[in-house]
């Protein structure tokens, strides 16, 4: 079965379904991507602007077009030669189903009592939902409390909200359900309309959400495999520093994350560190290392909202609910895969204990229970560390410890500064060949274009550091706050008082700080939103225009490594041209088409993404990777490599923009592979060794493709 070349992601709504998808299928098409990459397409609730609160796995979403409206989007999106990856989330659903209400009315005697991973040690399923004095009601068969519904009678009760749920959850969301798809009844009838869209050759891969929270993910894949054969399959796996993909996984790689911070990595400037979390450590009065935010920001989540999580672990062990606690604190990874039955791989072996040898004395039998001992205490420790690194570290600390805002992305290590080219080099020759690469999605919390700005500041701290005092010395709010603000206020320039509001109130409520989302405190939130409209009024616009050229050279050396390394690049809706977009759901909010340029920049990374899809188009899958070297007194100004067996293709680079622009290319070159070469920015012909000063020239990037085979 074909693989993609590259995908174009596109986030479905109700208002942008099926239809819409197959109006801009030959912009995609001239765009050069081989395959258009939907979010979920199952049955969600219906105003779901995201699709990952499926509530029925028979249908496909009624408000994109439903089954119709996708054959008739697959059939023109055929027509242009482009083919369809699926979201698929084979981890959780909503509660609001027909098979959970089942299972609410006859407990364990539903026929679909083994969907869902249930704790019945008490009896009954809690539904943790109440929230105030209101009394529930039955109405007929039914008893209701607010804009709930449940069976009357059943088997449950109902709860205080902020109470941990009797069934497994996705991460503390207790409106989604844990299902069980390490059961083959349950994993096929959950997928029975995804396997049947790819029977009928309607699609041809798919994107699995939040492996880490299945119970046996590599199961899961080999069962998905063996029905779904050779179908191209990329997994949203978060890895951390130098974790890989486990080698025995039936798929093709992952979303893409462990190359987004590393590219974003080779654009930062290491010399920056000190300057900046010095400046970041005066604003805040935070510390000024990461690592015990982050341990602190875990235990305060695991008291927050995983009581019921660490009891289920820690009756399943036998151990302290105190020693689970301080255990899954300790963990650096979203999950250290061991399998029950089988010895653990050393490498998560030594995971778990390095991470018990940092705790009390208390935890290491905890540790040889989670790594030898029952099956339901070695899956439930391995189901509990994702929920906790996610909200504990991407939901609080990312929020907490800023000093570079753009390193503080999903899977990315905030305190870690650059990324060397023969690092990022070496980690391109041990890529997956058909993995997915990135720069943004629709969980990143900043766009490229964003991060490409912030980037810049690693390379002039002290203009920053200036710049940042006399915004602050006019308009402050909350040391805790106000620096993160100014970094995305002015890397998200320009930006209305309303999105920025939005931005920073969602921030104040993950860093848990002040305020939170369960500890709202309204004058807090009108200071806030005080904050942010003065905020907008100030100059800060003139810093971002001053930085403007440097951060178009990040972004478009950023797009076309993405673009052209190893693996299948995906483009996220909107990001062909500039975007300055947020966390969500700021980056999910709706894209014009076709894409026009309306800037100079806008313009370049248009080129630059069209022209490099379609030579990826031409290039084919899993071409060889080379690493190219310049020479000269400015060659760590360049990351170079060349694709292809002969080589086919050579994508050239500038990074570090800002120190370039002081001492300039001088006589720094770079010698091509033997060929004629043709670049497909300007047109000009180049062969042999060529100076860097002509080569990037009219752009800060080249792509050069072969004209002589």
């Amino acid at each position: 079965m074909s693989r993609p070349s590259s995908t174009y992601r596109v986030q479905l709504t109700p208002d942008f379904g099926f239809a819409e998808v197959a109006e801009i299928a030959g912009y995609l098409r001239d765009l050069g991507v081989s395959h258009v990459y939907l979010s979920p397409v199952l049955q969600a609730t219906p105003e779901s602007r995201h699709g990952y609160d499926v509530t029925d796995h028979s249908r496909i979403r009624e408000e994109f077009g439903g089954a119709t409206g996708f054959r008739e989007m697959a059939q023109q999106l055929a027509a242009h030669d482009l083919g369809i990856v699926v979201d698929i989330v084979p981890n959780h659903m909503n509660t609001v189903n027909a098979q959970f209400w089942s299972v609410l009315k006859y407990g364990p005697a539903s026929p679909y009592a083994n969907w869902f991973d249930i704790d019945w040690s008490e009896g009954e399923v809690a539904l943790p939902v109440l929230g105030d004095d209101t009394e529930p009601h039955v109405d007929g068969d039914v008893l209701r409390y607010h804009d709930h519904a449940y069976p009357h009678p059943g088997h449950y009760r109902l709860v205080d909200w902020r109470e941990g749920p009797g069934y497994r959850r996705f991460f503390d969301v207790s409106s989604l359900i844990g299902l069980r798809v390490e059961d083959p009844s349950v994993l096929f009838t959950t997928h029975e309309v995804i396997f049947w869209l790819l029977d009928e050759g309607l699609v041809d891969g798919l994107r699995v959400d939040h492996p880490d929270g299945l119970a046996d993910p590599r199961g899961y894949l080999e069962r998905l495999r063996a029905r779904a054969g050779e179908t191209w399959t990329v997994v949203e796996k978060i890895l951390i520093g130098p974790e890989r993909l486990p080698g025995d996984w039936a798929c093709d790689g992952t979303t893409g994350y462990d190359v987004l911070n590393r590219v974003n990595g080779l654009f930062v400037d290491p010399a920056g560190k000190a300057p900046l979390v010095q400046l970041f450590a005066d604003m805040t009065g935070q510390p000024s290392e990461y690592r015990p935010v982050m341990a602190q920001a875990k235990r305060e989540v695991l008291d927050l909202f995983f009581g019921a999580e660490v009891a289920r672990l820690a009756d399943a062990a036998g151990q302290d609910p105190a020693a689970v606690r301080e255990l899954l604190a300790a963990m650096p990874v979203y999950r250290a895969y061991v399998v029950p039955g089988e010895p653990p791989p050393p490498e998560s072996a030594e995971i778990v204990e390095l991470a018990a040898e940092a705790c009390s004395p208390a935890v290491l039998p905890l540790a040889r229970e989670v790594l030898y001992g029952s099956a339901e205490a070695i899956v439930r420790f391995q189901q509990s560390c994702g929920p906790v690194m996610a909200k504990g570290v991407e939901d609080t600390a990312l929020y907490r410890w800023y000093p570079l805002a753009c390193l503080n992305e999903v899977g990315g290590e905030p305190d870690a500064f650059g990324v060397p080219v023969e690092e990022f080099h070496d980690f391109c020759a041990e890529m997956w060949p058909y993995t997915m690469t990135t720069l943004s999605t629709h969980d990143t919390k900043r766009s490229e274009d964003v991060r490409a700005r912030l980037s810049v500041l690693s390379e002039m701290p002290g203009e920053w550091a200036a710049a940042v005092s006399s915004w602050s010395s006019s308009v402050r709010f909350d040391p805790h706050l106000d620096y993160l603000a100014w970094q995305n206020l002015m890397a998200a320039w320009p930006i209305s008082a309303e999105r920025l509001t939005d931005y920073l109130l969602k921030a104040a409520r993950e860093a848990k700080t002040a305020i939170s989302w369960i500890n709202p405190d309204p004058s807090y939130e009108r200071g806030l939103r005080e904050f942010a409209a003065a905020a907008v009024r100030l100059p800060v616009g003139e810093f971002t225009a001053r930085i403007e050229p440097f951060a178009t050279s990040n972004s478009l050396g950023a797009k076309l490594v993405q673009l052209m390394m190893p693996g299948v690049p995906d483009v996220y809706q909107g990001n062909e041209t500039t975007d300055f977009s947020l966390v969500d759901p700021d980056n999910r909010r709706p894209v014009t088409y076709p894409r026009k340029p309306e800037t100079s920049w806008d313009a370049a990374k248009l080129l630059v993404t069209t022209q490099a899809l379609r030579l990826r188009r031409r290039l084919g899958g899993a071409a060889p990777y080379r690493p190219l070297e310049a020479e000269g007194p400015s060659a760590e100004h360049v990351i170079a490599f060349a694709r292809g067996d002969r080589p086919q293709a050579v994508a050239v680079a500038t990074r570090l923009p800002v120190r370039l622009a002081r001492s300039g290319w001088g006589s720094t070159s770079l010698t091509l592979p033997a060929g004629n070469w043709r670049d497909l920015l300007t047109g000009a012909l180049h062969t042999g060794r060529i100076p860097l000063a002509h080569l990037l020239g009219q752009y800060p990037v080249s792509l050069l493709e072969r004209h002589d085979l």
